[in-house]
């Protein structure tokens, strides 16, 4: 964090990067990420910009009076919340095709552009989409966050040091979640406060931006289920039983949900070498600060031995991961592996060489050579490709398991570095 109480976020590199050499960039993400905030920092390092906000009513009205007029400018143009006025699309398109040079619009939005329903043809091979999540631990601690690069880069002769939190510790940071608002808080009531605000807004605000839904109640509902089932496969028939909802409706509502960045569906990994695997996608929340108030988690009830703190931090350690893969210099996919004998790898980490990593995420502080079943299985199948397997868990020590395996502190998701 900074001076003026700002947590640096990776993405104002990438994003200023971008501007050198590209027409339009758009940063996305979840309502309450930092967007504004980061779009802000950027303008204020580039002479001559003008920012228009979207949630402004003048400035909306005038956006839908006359959208091209509203687009035309010499310098860098910040336009935030761009799905409030999708019509600006087609104008934006029109002004960069005829003024080629980079760096000419930056564009903040709260849903996914490319996949909201009637957009128009949204700028191929004139733009740059950065995805801006929640804060990450490193971004947080000011951390090197480069486990991804790190584990591709030295497999299983990484160094980790010994790691002083406790599983205690894992819970609450996965509980405090990353909106920036929700971690200047104190934890309890004030940041349970910031949830249920969040939640009112995504459903009257956010998700009605971008769709006719029916019945709120029944996505709030939907919400609660979701976070009920994170870490878990997103078997659509079972969650719309327990909603009350049609399988067409539930589908559409899982949708929107991922368009406004509120869950994520990591899908199934296969290598062709067996056809066992099973396709359906897992569900995470992307925040678990929020979906830990979606089920009712706090500090103190995570202490009993029901509660559902496994998923908690199976769901916060995906995360991480998925993060990073935002900025990692390696072109790696995130994916997670069930086959019918229910043999898993909470998640399987493939990089564009065909190269393999899996991860499986443990919430306890010891761990034993049966977490390591899914990591063998995936090893004995793949062979040369598989460069390692970690189990994370709540421990302090770094131990190795046998060839290509090993057990980390889940820190060394936002300690690790790359050399």
């Amino acid at each position: 964090m900074d001076g003026d109480g700002l947590y640096a976020r990776r993405a104002e590199a990438m994003a200023l990067e971008a501007l050198a050499d590209t027409r339009v960039v758009v940063v996305n993400g979840a309502r309450q990420v930092g967007k504004s905030t980061l779009a802000k920092l950027i303008i204020e390092r580039s002479p001559g910009a003008r920012e228009l906000y979207l949630d402004d009513p003048a400035a909306r009205a005038s956006a839908e009076s006359d959208p091209s007029a509203f687009v035309r400018h010499d310098g860098l143009l910040l336009i935030d919340e761009i799905q409030r006025v999708p019509e600006l699309l087609l104008p934006i398109k029109r002004e960069v095709d005829r003024d080629t040079r980079p760096g000419r619009f930056l564009l903040t939005g709260s849903a996914r552009l490319l996949g909201l329903r009637d957009l128009p043809d949204a700028l191929p091979g004139r733009s740059e989409t950065i995805e801006l999540w929640p804060l990450s631990q490193g971004e947080i601690d000011g951390t090197p966050d480069g486990f991804v690069d790190a584990v591709f880069g030295q497999g299983v002769e990484i160094s980790v040091p010994a790691s002083k939190l406790t599983k205690r510790d894992y819970v609450a940071r996965a509980l405090r979640g990353g909106y920036p608002e929700a971690i200047r808080r104190d934890p309890g009531r004030r940041r349970s406060r910031f949830f249920d605000s969040y939640i009112t807004d995504l459903v009257t605000r956010d998700v009605r931006q971008i769709s006719d839904i029916e019945r709120p109640a029944e996505m709030r509902r939907l919400l609660s289920v979701v976070a009920a089932r994170m870490g878990t496969l997103a078997v659509v028939q079972s969650m719309a039983n327990d909603v009350g909802l049609p399988r067409m409706t539930l589908s559409r509502y899982l949708d929107l949900l991922e368009l406004v960045f509120v869950i994520r569906r990591i899908p199934a990994w296969s290598s062709n070498l067996t056809t066992r695997a099973i396709s359906t996608p897992k569900l995470i929340v992307t925040d678990s600060g929020l979906g830990g108030r979606l089920i009712g988690l706090s500090e103190e009830r995570a202490k009993d031995p029901t509660a559902m703190v496994g998923p908690l931090l199976e769901n916060f350690a995906i995360g991480e991961v998925a993060r990073q893969l935002s900025w990692a210099e390696e072109p790696v996919q995130l994916f997670h592996y069930r086959d019918r004998d229910k043999v898993e790898v909470d998640m399987v980490l493939e990089h564009a060489s065909g190269q393999v990593i899996g991860i499986e995420v443990k919430a306890a502080e010891t761990v034993r050579g049966d977490d390591f079943r899914g990591l063998r299985h995936l090893a004995d199948r793949l062979g040369d490709r598989f460069q390692a397997g970690f189990v994370l868990y709540a421990g302090e020590q770094s131990l190795p398991f046998g060839d290509k395996l090993k057990a980390l502190p889940m820190a060394a998701l936002w300690q690790l570095g790359t050399t």
